[in-house]
C-alpha cells in the first residue's frame, strides 16, 4: 500500500483504497459511523482490522499534505456471483452447503446479523465514488442496510435450494478451537455518507444475492 500510494502521489493518479467493516473492531455503537471512536480487543483478533485501518491512514496522509485523491471504501459482506466459499465467506459457504445437501453450520446460537450487498451494487458505489471530488481524504461504508440473523440467512438459503439440507449450529469452540476468536453481535453501516455524496443507494435485494450466489455455486 505504501508503494502504490507513493508512485500514485507522484504521477497524480487517484486511488481508492479497499478497506473493511473490520475497521470498527468491537464497537457496539450500531449502525457504524465513519467519524465514531474504533475500538480493538487482543492483536490476534483484530490484526487484520489494524492492517487495513493503516492502509486508510497512509492514504489520507497522502490526502492532505501531497492532495493525492485518495478515497477509503469500508465494504460491508459483498457478495455475488461465483465467490469462493474457501476463505470463509458465509453466503457462499452456506449456498455450496445447500447445493450439496449437506448440513449448513451456523456458529454460536445464529442471532448475530449482517448486511449484505450484491457485489453489481458495490461496483455503482465505487465508481460513483471516484468520480466525486468531495469524497476525497474521506472513508465511506458502502453495504447494504437489510439487517439478517445468520441463521435466518441459512433457512433462506436452504429454502431456495429446495434440498431440506439442515442448519447445524457450531459452538465458538468448536469453530475456532485455536481460542481467541471475538464475534460481533450486529454489524450494520451508516450509509449517510455516500448517499450525501453520491446519491447511490443499494438495489440488489437479499433474496436475488441468495439466487445468484446458488446458481453459480
Amino acid at each position: 500500500t505504501a508503494v502504490v500510494l507513493a508512485l500514485a502521489a507522484q504521477r497524480r493518479v487517484p486511488v481508492l483504497i479497499a478497506s473493511t467493516s473490520e475497521v470498527y473492531g468491537r464497537s457496539a455503537d450500531v449502525p457504524f459511523s465513519e467519524d465514531a471512536a474504533l475500538i480493538y480487543g487482543p492483536a490476534h483478533r483484530w490484526s487484520y482490522a489494524a492492517a487495513k485501518l493503516i492502509d486508510e491512514q497512509l492514504a489520507f496522509a497522502y490526502a492532505h499534505e501531497q492532495g493525492l485523491a485518495a478515497t477509503a471504501v469500508r465494504f460491508f459482506n459483498v457478495c455475488g456471483p461465483r465467490q469462493s466459499p474457501a476463505y470463509g465467506m458465509v453466503l457462499p459457504r452456506f449456498c455450496a452447503a445447500a447445493r450439496a445437501g449437506r448440513a449448513l453450520d451456523v456458529h454460536g446460537d445464529g442471532t448475530q446479523t449482517r448486511c449484505f450487498l450484491h457485489v453489481a451494487d458495490a461496483i455503482d458505489a465505487v465508481l460513483r465514488l471516484l468520480a466525486c471530488p468531495a469524497a476525497r481524504g474521506l472513508a465511506v461504508n458502502v453495504g447494504g442496510d437489510d439487517e439478517v440473523r445468520i441463521i435466518d440467512l441459512a433457512r433462506r438459503v436452504v429454502a431456495a435450494a429446495g434440498t431440506g439440507a439442515a442448519v447445524r449450529l457450531v459452538p465458538y469452540a468448536e469453530a475456532f478451537p485455536e481460542g481467541g476468536f471475538e464475534d460481533l453481535p450486529r454489524r450494520v453501516p451508516d450509509l449517510t455518507r455516500i448517499r450525501a455524496l453520491t446519491g447511490w443507494c443499494a438495489t440488489r435485494t437479499l433474496d436475488a444475492m441468495i439466487a445468484d450466489a446458488l446458481a453459480s455455486s
